[in-house]
């Protein structure tokens, strides 16, 4: 009895070992699995209320028994549970590694001399501190055939491999954090509802300097080939961004609306290229050709192809 676990160690260990089961076969995403799923919850809760139940019952078990025991049974058991529990494994392995000496018997290891009344004690090493220190000289070696004989790789090696990991990792971070973009990364976004988003952050606050259709009022015409900043989803976005020209322009609206939403509202604004609008403005700035339209037909080539057939018709 005396070296028995108390009850509440046990109950501990085992609740948290049967947590770290579920959550080591559970695949919860990053949330734990207790909070990621109800049943789970439920799970623990009767697993802790199941333990505490067994816990219980060997006590009830415990008390019977000693009601069994002859007097000096009772006693010698009574004496027993007032010592302190003690954990005979680990006091074994803790003097194994540490190869301490009893205060009684420090005297067979004091030194002669003493300097000061100070008298010093020839204690070893410790075994922890001489297995750790023949670990190093193990490494040291392995590391010096592997990388100073055999040649692997080098520091400047690993760098940049690690750093070209580290790229990738950000490139294909930045494609699902949306909020991480910027001018250079932006790309045109198509899909409905990307467009629809912008739209309505488009009417909430830039209708009222560029009308609801996007033909200008006091900003100016968005639906022309010119643009006074650039054109091209990029420039869109960086004038959204930081504001328009200094003094007259538009404000910056990367305080107001996130990275994802200007980026739609651009979209958006792309989109409404060649919608020709009643009443829009005069177009100001420099014309804009996006470079990824495809070529347009020149009309010397149009003209001439309409020639020939016209001739070809009238030889007909």
């Amino acid at each position: 009895m005396r070296n028995s676990i108390p009850s509440w160690i046990r109950v501990t260990v085992l609740f948290f070992l049967v947590f770290a089961l579920m959550e080591y076969f559970i695949d919860s995403g990053d949330k734990p699995a207790f909070l990621a799923y109800p049943v789970t919850q439920f799970f623990l809760l009767m697993v802790l209320l199941l333990l505490i139940a067994i816990e219980m019952i060997l006590k009830s078990i415990e008390n019977i028994m000693f009601q069994t025991l002859s007097e000096e049974g009772k006693k010698r058991y009574l004496e027993t549970r007032k010592q302190p529990w003690q954990w005979a494994w680990g006091k074994r392995v803790y003097q194994n590694l540490t190869a301490s000496r009893p205060i009684a018997e420090e005297g067979e290891i004091l030194i002669d001399h003493d300097y000061d009344g100070i008298k010093e004690l020839d204690n070893r090493l410790p075994p922890w501190w001489i297995y750790l220190f023949y670990a190093t000289i193990l490494f040291g070696a392995i590391y010096l055939v592997r990388f100073q004989i055999l040649g692997d790789y080098t520091q400047q090696e690993e760098f940049e491999q690690e750093m070209a990991d580290a790229r990738q990792a950000v490139e294909a971070y930045r494609k699902t954090a949306k909020d991480l973009v910027d001018a250079s990364s932006v790309e045109l976004l198509t899909e409905a509802s990307d467009l629809q988003a912008g739209q309505a952050i488009f009417n909430t606050n830039c209708a009222v300097c560029h009308k609801p259709d996007g033909g200008g009022s006091i900003g100016p015409n968005l639906t022309d080939d010119y643009w006074i900043l650039g054109g091209g989803i990029g420039s869109v976005f960086q004038t959204i961004s930081e504001g328009g020209r200094n003094g007259k322009g538009m404000v910056s609206w990367k305080s107001t609306l996130k990275p994802v939403e200007i980026a739609q509202v651009a979209s958006y604004i792309i989109s409404l290229h060649g919608t020709n609008p009643p009443d829009a403005k005069a177009p100001e700035g420099d014309l804009y050709t996006d470079p990824n339209a495809p070529a347009a037909v020149a009309p010397a080539a149009a003209d001439s192809t309409a020639v020939e057939a016209d001739s070809g018709a009238g030889g007909e």
